[in-house]
């Protein structure tokens, strides 16, 4: 089986192919140019370099989200544009869980954080002391003193990868538990990431249609939540006459 995964939630974009277990190819940009330029011809560039057409890929895989709005929503329909075009299952991965299945083998708890501003971080904990991560907790948006008095509870070592990882690593030094700032080339989301997922999500039957993938958010875009702030105070919105 060979799957097409795609990462877009993040500044960086990045695509893999995933071949019975193997990493077959990956490609990687952080050059702060839109995913919107760059995916598509990372895309076929790495699949022509591994002499892989796309109509030899068995499944397409993105991240799902949390992450980038704008991101998101490229990589998702890219996903869905291509799946839907040969008939392709789809894999919708999290973007937490894909950088926690780069962490497997780690003697403690993986916190996955990205910033999502506010004061809050994107998070889910997983359980990475064997060979597969063991989910603890939802995907969720998070605020930084909760966050704090949930390891606490756990009492384990905790190992911060993601984005937001060391914003979050400098908010916790007063923690009276190890923590841990992975490595820079364990750090951040990849699409070899989201093909190990996928992978998983295949095994398990857990596979969808490009028609049902979606991204998901966690929040609502920034200009509706301010929108319903408005509205909330009593202020009229931008259609109000």
């Amino acid at each position: 089986m060979k799957i097409l995964a795609l990462e877009t939630s993040s500044k960086a974009v990045s695509c893999a192919l995933w071949a019975d277990g193997v990493c077959a190819a990956f490609s990687y940009q952080n050059s702060g140019l839109t995913h919107s330029r760059t995916l598509m011809p990372m895309i076929s560039n790495m699949l022509g370099s591994a002499e892989t057409p796309l109509d030899r890929v068995d499944v397409i895989a993105c991240s799902r989200g949390p992450g980038s709005f704008t991101g998101l929503r490229i990589g998702v329909a890219a996903a869905k544009g291509m799946a839907w075009a040969r008939d392709l299952p789809c894999a919708g991965v999290s973007t937490l869980e894909a950088m926690a299945a780069q962490s497997a083998a780690v003697p403690g708890i993986v916190a996955a954080v990205m910033d999502a501003r506010r004061n809050q971080f994107y998070n889910a904990l997983f359980d990475c002391s064997g060979t597969v991560p063991v989910r603890l907790c939802e995907d969720r948006a998070v605020g930084i003193d909760d966050l704090k008095k949930e390891l606490i509870r756990m009492g384990k070592p905790v190992f911060l990868v993601g984005d937001g990882a060391e914003l979050c690593y400098t908010m916790m030094k007063d923690v009276e538990i190890s923590v841990t700032l992975a490595a820079e080339g364990h750090r951040w989301q990849t699409a070899w990431g989201v093909a190990l997922c996928a992978a998983a999500m295949a095994q398990r039957g857990e596979l969808t249609t490009a028609a049902a993938l979606t991204p998901v958010y966690l929040r609502l875009p920034q200009a509706e939540r301010e929108r319903l702030e408005k509205l909330s105070a009593g202020q009229p919105g931008p259609d109000a006459q």
